[in-house]
């Protein structure tokens, strides 16, 4: 199952930014505000937003493309430099000195997080912004597989843009899955795949229903296919697994056990395996399985990376036993 993977092209669009983390040893609150001191031992930077989605699909084996827009900063020029260092292709990138590109810095005591500090802009892409995303799309549309709207609520996608993007992509014919943040939550329509999760969705249709109840949580899920016509919706439900639906049949797949030590990434993970499932033509329940699987396993580790494939193939061969 996850060879089919490999060589499926995946064009991704959405907010990237900069993960940046501070990572060092503290014994001691500072004189100076009762606060611990750090003492630095090493500084890493890694990709994050859409962008972790692409170095998921590359660890699937997959080939993935981005379109986002970052700018005529430093944090840009890093940007690309680590792009370049994954053997990504930068070619739907958009440079903009009109935007700042996102960097989260986390600082790390005794591999515990003690603070983020986050240097962004969340306004949406000008006019001209725009169109230069929807042309580097343009570009790359008809060689993809399926499409990913990675939304991170910082303004590449807008309510301008989602549209067309989602109407270019379905004239071809190319499927279109989408990671949704709150903003934008019910603008995606006509969508193959949209993956909320619980708080996500709970916000989106400002239910003040417990969609931990699983007939609560169906009904949302009609209310929320009746406002975006979408074909299937998978709702993560963190410790209790997920759910998906194609709004005929729902199903509840139950989490597996872990040793959790960061969630942060995970989302990143279950959009980029549910989207290269859909490109293979798996089944909804199949979809469900494997993407399941892969965020509980990429929980396991600490800070944002991308999956493991040979943990992936080695738990879902378990798996496969397991349905037979």
């Amino acid at each position: 199952m996850i060879g089919a993977f490999r060589d499926k092209k995946v064009l991704i669009v959405g907010d990237v930014m900069v993960d940046a983390y501070i990572i060092g040893k503290t014994d001691r609150l500072s004189p100076e505000a009762p606060v611990p001191v750090v003492n630095i031992e090493r500084l890493e930077n890694r990709l994050g937003g859409a962008a972790n989605v692409a170095l998921n699909v590359t660890a699937l084996n997959a080939q993935p493309l981005l379109c986002s827009v970052i700018g005529m900063d430093k944090e840009g020029d890093d940007y690309l430099r680590i792009m370049l260092e994954k053997g990504l292709d930068t070619s739907g990138i958009v440079r903009s000195a009109g935007r700042k590109t996102t960097t989260k810095t986390r600082i790390l005591g005794n591999h515990h997080q003690l603070l983020r500090l986050d240097n962004e802009v969340t306004h949406d892409l000008s006019p001209e912004e725009n169109k230069l995303l929807i042309d580097a799309f343009k570009k790359h549309i008809s060689n993809c597989d399926v499409v990913v709207l990675e939304d991170y609520n910082k303004g590449v996608l807008n309510e301008n843009n989602i549209p067309e993007l989602i109407s270019i992509a379905r004239s071809l014919d190319k499927p279109v899955t989408v990671d949704p943040k709150l903003k934008n939550f019910l603008a995606y329509k006509g969508v193959t795949l949209f993956k909320p999760n619980l708080k996500e969705i709970k916000e989106g249709l400002k239910s003040d229903k417990n969609l931990k109840e699983k007939s609560n949580l169906k009904e949302a899920v009609n209310e929320l296919h009746k406002a975006l016509g979408n074909e299937m919706t998978m709702v993560t439900l963190s410790e209790d697994g997920v759910m998906i639906t194609n709004h005929k049949d729902f199903e509840f797949i139950p989490a597996h056990f872990r040793n959790i030590s960061d969630v942060s990434g995970a989302g990143d993970t279950v959009i980029s395996v549910a989207s290269l499932c859909i490109a293979c033509g798996f089944d909804m329940h199949l979809t469900a399985e494997l993407s399941n699987l892969a965020g509980g396993l990429v929980c396991e580790e600490t800070g944002v990376v991308p999956i493991n494939i040979e943990k992936l193939d080695k738990e879902s061969q378990y798996l496969k036993k397991e349905s037979h």
